[in-house]
């Protein structure tokens, strides 16, 4: 009878238990496709705990029925927090997709002083933007991402040809020097056509300096800088595919390849992009977009050496052939006065390497080698260039005691130049004369850690030019750290550009207007003063992070292309007095619970030319510079559901556009413009997800706000323009407004609404 008594409630007991069966939760945690080793998984207000192996999986077991708030953390990612429930004995599959923190101030950065240093430790002010980022709003091109960033605008210079250039808080962009890898590829004659066609799956990140940064990268480093920093080899995924394509027939695919091949590892990455559709929606006659057909190949190699020295090899090949013009322009028409086309063949490769010598010092060598060549008909302009540049680097990493860490380098740079052009050309005894010449250079920097809270930075680097003989540019940073992350960086400088205006302005190759250049063309001087302040504050499910910089940038002997003092003709000469670029910029990143996140962007700023005439100062403002731009990028995620959505946007007040007489129609200053932008992202797996949207959501183009865009595209030879005795046009019938063929009235892309749709593919193993 006791037996019976104590067995019945004990098998009551254990029929209670069996009807209540363990739960378990599983899944995978994935920054994009890519897995997260080593990431903490617990359950909140339970001491359940689970780490992510190799492939990013997890498990937690032994979970009674019911609600449970699963939290993940990993360093440098944003913490993440999501409510699943479990049912009995039900096995639960989740994935989790964890983002960089947007607001971490921990990212390394190399541009600011040519060596890796956390972005919070850094007295240069570095701006950091990874392939993620831009891919909210996917472009075939590096070139037209960069339209995402808060003050840098990619600019389209031509309405026939469509190139363009990169603009930095107002300055136009052979003020800007763009790297790869930290060398100086992508300047001079290719910062028209160079920055297209670099691979994004090869991208890790790009790296903003906003100001001169001429003290570390000497010439044309004097607006900013722009470094493409490509990925480790070793740290590739074995395969990654992007292919797009859009409602206009834009095509696009992007493909990388990590290989092993003896002890070396090498990352090859392909690029095509081909859009062959005529279309002339503003009834001009004229192509609205240029042709494209364009392929670049990238190889880049890891070798493995003892003491994890490093040694790095890429290259790259660019091929593209381009057009735009008259709707019934093909290329048997090419040179010709009977149908009006621009026509582009350009063809370019270039060479990257960095070494670290076998000695116990931090002595690395880094090298590039570029050679560009191009094809281009303007009309009946022919324009044949070559362009070879030869750059080699050596700098000495040295830590002086506990608080002086040093640089020093020695540079140089050998430019090889010749086209068909006067700039080229003796003219007295009638001979080609191409231009050649070697620039060395050396730079020495110091930093100085004056305590915990304050850094001092010292540069000054020495440029020996075959004309302008020694050329000096000193910088100096100074950073303070404040209570609660907030950081206050101080930064002045100076810089200087050598100017080849037939390599840099598409301008002094297009349209009707004589070209003229008055007196000896020196070189530009510039003297810099930047404020930065930071400040991070989060809580355990929101994080913001705002920056606000300011800076006052003054010009001496600066070079601008007059269009205002005589119609037909674009003056090159040196300033007659100053100018000026200052403003300020604010960015705000914020994250919500890991649902809604993102970034927005002001700008605010001032350039003008401050000319002196007659003994007084006259104040205009450049063409094609506004005074208001902003950007945004908003991403909102449904985890559980793999869909991601994104919204992006840009929006830039007036600018001053170029007219060619008193009696032009269209408008002397563009209207308040925005371009917008919509995404939805869909996760199939851990290795594929799918994407779709529309660009410019509301289908704005320039032609809307104009009665049109090419001056006289009806007859670009000019053969019924009518001039007086004095050169100037005259007003007739057929020509009321005394206009010349001109297509450099451009301030936007001639694009309206597209649909895209594409798809990406990662294989780690």
């Amino acid at each position: 009878m006791r037996l019976s008594l104590f067995t019945i409630p004990l098998i009551l007991f254990t029929y209670s238990l069996s009807a209540q069966i363990a739960g378990e939760i599983q899944g995978r945690v994935l920054y994009g496709t890519e897995a997260l080793p080593n990431a903490t998984v617990s359950v909140k207000n339970k001491s359940v705990t689970s780490i992510t192996d190799s492939t990013g999986s997890f498990s937690i077991k032994n979970l009674a029925k019911g609600r449970y708030a699963i939290y993940v953390t990993m360093i440098g990612y944003e913490p993440f927090q999501q409510g699943v429930e479990v049912k009995d004995g039900e096995i639960k599959a989740i994935t989790i997709a964890l983002q960089p923190s947007q607001a971490s101030l921990n990212e390394v950065v190399v541009s600011g002083t040519l060596k890796p240093v956390q972005r919070l430790q850094s007295p240069i002010a570095v701006e950091v933007f990874t392939p993620q980022f831009f891919s909210k709003n996917p472009s075939p091109s590096i070139f037209e991402s960069l339209q995402m960033v808060n003050g840098v605008r990619p600019q389209i210079n031509c309405s026939v040809c469509n190139t363009g250039d990169i603009h930095i808080n107002g300055l136009e962009g052979p003020y800007t020097m763009v790297t790869i890898d930290g060398m100086p590829i992508v300047s001079s004659l290719s910062s028209v056509y160079g920055l297209f066609g670099i691979p994004s799956q090869l991208i890790e990140k790009v790296e903003i300096i906003k100001g001169p940064a001429s003290g570390l990268y000497g010439s044309e480093a004097i607006g900013g800088l722009i470094n493409i920093i490509t990925k480790d080899p070793q740290k590739a995924p074995l395969l990654s595919v992007n292919a797009m394509t859009t409602s206009w027939l834009e095509h696009n695919i992007d493909i990388g390849v990590k290989a092993k091949v003896g002890k070396a590892t090498s990352l090859l990455g392909i690029n095509y992009f081909h859009y062959g559709q005529k279309l002339d929606n503003n009834g001009d006659n004229f192509t609205d977009v240029t042709l494209q057909h364009r392929v670049s190949v990238f190889n880049k190699w890891n070798f493995p050496r003892r003491h994890n020295r490093v040694a790095t090899l890429a290259g790259r090949y660019f091929y593209e052939d381009r057009w735009g013009g008259d709707m019934r322009w093909n290329k048997s028409f090419r040179g010709g006065d009977s149908l009006y086309g621009e026509s582009i063949y350009t063809s370019r490769w270039e060479l990257i390497g960095n070494y670290q010598l076998p000695v116990k010092e931090r002595l690395f060598f880094s090298f590039s080698a570029t050679s560009h060549h191009q094809n281009s008909y303007y009309g009946t302009t022919p324009y044949l260039a070559d362009q070879r540049i030869g750059f080699g680097q050596l700098t000495w990493h040295k830590e002086l005691g506990a608080r002086h860490s040093s640089l020093a380098g020695l540079a140089g740079r050998y430019n090889y130049y010749d086209d068909n052009s006067t700039a080229t050309r003796d003219t007295l005894l009638k001979t080609n004369q191409p231009e050649r010449f070697f620039i060395p250079g050396l730079f020495l920097q110091d930093e100085w850690i004056l305590n915990e809270k304050h850094r001092l930075l010292f540069g000054i680097r020495f440029d020996h030019h075959p004309v302008h003989k020694i050329i000096t540019t000193p910088r100096v940073a100074y950073k303070w750290s404040l209570k609660d992350k907030q950081v206050l960086r101080l930064n002045a400088g100076t810089g200087f550009r050598v100017v080849n205006l037939f390599t840099e302005d598409h301008a002094a190759l297009t349209g009707s207007r004589a070209v003229e250049i008055r007196g000896e063309l020196k070189p530009e001087r510039s003297y810099n003063l930047n404020l930065n302040y930071t400040k991070q504050f989060s809580s355990r499910s929101r994080i913001f992070s705002l920056d606000a910089s300011a800076w006052y940038t003054y010009f001496g002997n600066q070079i601008v292309a007059n269009y205002d003092l005589d119609p037909n003709k674009i003056i090159y000469q040196n300033l007659q007095g100053h100018s000026l670029s200052r403003g300020v910029s604010l960015n705000l990143d914020f994250n919500f619970r890991q649902r809604l996140k993102g970034s927005a962007g002001l700008t605010l700023q001032d350039v003008a030319l401050v000319n002196k005439v007659d003994g007084k100062e006259i104040k205009q403002r450049p063409v094609l510079s506004e005074n208001i731009s902003g950007t945004w990028a908003i991403t909102y995620t449904l985890p559980m559901a793999g869909l991601t959505f994104d919204y992006t946007g840009n929006i830039y007040g007036p600018m001053r556009l170029p007219l060619i007489s008193n009696l032009d129609p269209r408008r002397e200053y563009s209207p308040v413009w925005s371009i917008q932008n919509i995404q939805v992202t869909k996760w199939l797996s851990g290795k594929v997800e799918i994407f779709g949207g529309v660009k410019n959501l509301f289908n704005w183009t320039p032609a809307k706000s104009n009665p049109f865009l090419i001056a006289r595209s009806h007859d670009p030879f000019d053969k019924g323009v009518e001039y007086g005795s004095d050169g100037s046009v005259k007003q007739t019938a057929t020509n009321p407004y005394k206009l010349t063929f001109d297509p450099s009235y451009v301030y936007a892309p001639n694009q309206g609404i597209r649909a895209f749709v594409g798809v990406k593919y990662k294989m780690d193993k």
